[in-house]
C-alpha cells in the first residue's frame, strides 16, 4: 500500500469513527452509474415478480439482494482504490465482501423510523471497534424532493439497552437524532461508506421518481453478517475474477445461480414512521 493510499484510508477511518460516514465524490462517471441503475431496474423487475424476491422497507420502499453477476460494474466497484483503502483501514487486510443489493424508495415512500441496520455487536459495545461497513452508490442525481437519505452524525456508538430489537431507538431520543441529522444529496458516480450502526432513515419521496441506491456490505473477519445474505457466483464467473476480488469475496461458488429469497428483513421498517 502506498503512502497516499494509507493517508486516504486513515482519513476515511477517522471520519467513520467520528461521524459514522464518509464519501468520495466522482469515483465513477455518470455513465457508469447509469449502467448500474439499468442493472438495478432489471433485477428489481425480476425480484418483484416472485415471492420473497423483494422485501418492504416501508410503504413504496423495497430492498433486493442480488448476485455479483447481475451487476456489470461489480469488479470495478470492489477494486476501486478508495473502496479498497477504506476497507483495509477500517476492517483490516482480510476484509470480507458479504452483501450486494439495493434499496429503492419510489414515489410515495414515507419517513422511515430512525434506526440502525442491525443490533450493535459485542466488539463494538465492549471495545469500541467497528467491524462492518456499508458502501452506497446512487443511481440518480439526488434532489431534495426525492426522499434523501438522512443520517445522525456520530451516533454509531449510541448505547442501545432501550432500542427495540436493538435497532430502533425510542421516540424520546428522536430530538438527539434530529439535532445531528444531515441529509445527503449524492450524485451519480459518488460513493459513500458508513457504519450501518449510525442512526439513519430514508425520508419522504415527494417526487414522481424512484431513487435506487446500491448497497455493498463488507465485514471484518468473524463479524458474522454473511448469515443475513445469500449471494453466490458461478464457477465460470469465479474463475474470471481477479485474485484481488476472490481473496475478499466470501460466498458460495455454484454451477447455476438461483434467485435470492431475501433474508435480511427488518420488520420495524415495514410500516414507516408511526
Amino acid at each position: 500500500m502506498t503512502d497516499s493510499t494509507t493517508d486516504v484510508g486513515t482519513a476515511a477511518r477517522e471520519a467513520i469513527y467520528t461521524d459514522g460516514i464518509t464519501a468520495l465524490k466522482g469515483a465513477f462517471s455518470p455513465e457508469w452509474a447509469d449502467a448500474m441503475r439499468s442493472d438495478i431496474e432489471l433485477a428489481f423487475a425480476e425480484a418483484k415478480g416472485r415471492e420473497g424476491g423483494a422485501v418492504g422497507r416501508g410503504p413504496n420502499r423495497y430492498y433486493v439482494e442480488i448476485h455479483p453477476e447481475q451487476m456489470r460494474g461489480f469488479v470495478d466497484l470492489v477494486t476501486h482504490p478508495w473502496v479498497v483503502a477504506v476497507c483495509e483501514a477500517v476492517l483490516g487486510p482480510d476484509y470480507e465482501i458479504v452483501e450486494l443489493g439495493f434499496d429503492i424508495p419510489f414515489a410515495g415512500a414515507v419517513n422511515q423510523p430512525w434506526h440502525r441496520d442491525f443490533p450493535m455487536p459485542e466488539v463494538t459495545k465492549k471495545e469500541g471497534v467497528l467491524n462492518s461497513l456499508a458502501f452506497n452508490l446512487t443511481g440518480v442525481d439526488t434532489a431534495e424532493n426525492m426522499g434523501p437519505f438522512e443520517i445522525a452524525l456520530g451516533t454509531q456508538f449510541d448505547d442501545e439497552p432501550d432500542f427495540d430489537h436493538g435497532m430502533f431507538p425510542p421516540k424520546d431520543r428522536y430530538p438527539r437524532y434530529e439535532e445531528r441529522a444531515v441529509r445527503k444529496y449524492p450524485q451519480r458516480g459518488d460513493i459513500s461508506a458508513r457504519s450501518a450502526l449510525t442512526i439513519h432513515r430514508g425520508t419522504i419521496n415527494h417526487s414522481e421518481k424512484a431513487r435506487p441506491v446500491l448497497v455493498l456490505g463488507v465485514d471484518a473477519p468473524g463479524a458474522g453478517n454473511d448469515d443475513k445474505h445469500a449471494m453466490a457466483v458461478t464457477r465460470e464467473y469465479w474463475d474470471a475474477l481477479p485474485e484481488q476480488v476472490r481473496a475478499h469475496l466470501h460466498c458460495p461458488v455454484v454451477d447455476r445461480l438461483t434467485p435470492i429469497t431475501q433474508k435480511h428483513t427488518i420488520e420495524g421498517l415495514v410500516m414507516g414512521e408511526a
